[in-house]
């Protein structure tokens, strides 16, 4: 199964020649690779990212009804799983992290 969440991308920088940026997850601001997507965004734009790479430009309107649906989900704790993953220590292995979402 593949998970990709929407965010605004709020940042652009280059990383040792590989276009990186900084996205905010309604509140949550974690660096993205842009590589995928380097001529299509810009500040502003919404991007769907999957573990740690915008892999598809979205628009806003699109966006916030995933946000949405996201949120009703939590509402019937599909989504447990997630705040699993918050509560684990930064040293738990790679694997479990969700979207590249490490501190």
């Amino acid at each position: 199964m593949c998970l990709g969440i929407p965010g605004k991308v709020i940042e652009i920088h280059d990383e040792g020649g590989l276009p990186m940026g900084v996205v905010d997850f309604g509140g949550v601001r974690r660096s993205v690779c842009l590589a995928y997507v380097r001529h299509e965004v810009g500040l502003g734009d919404y991007v769907i990212v999957h573990v740690g790479f915008a892999i598809s430009k979205v628009d806003e309107v699109e966006a916030q009804r995933t946000f949405e649906v996201l949120r009703e989900m939590s509402k019937h704790d599909e989504l447990d799983w997630m705040a699993e993953l918050g509560a684990m220590p930064s040293s738990a292995p790679a694997t479990a992290s969700a979207g590249g979402f490490t501190s």
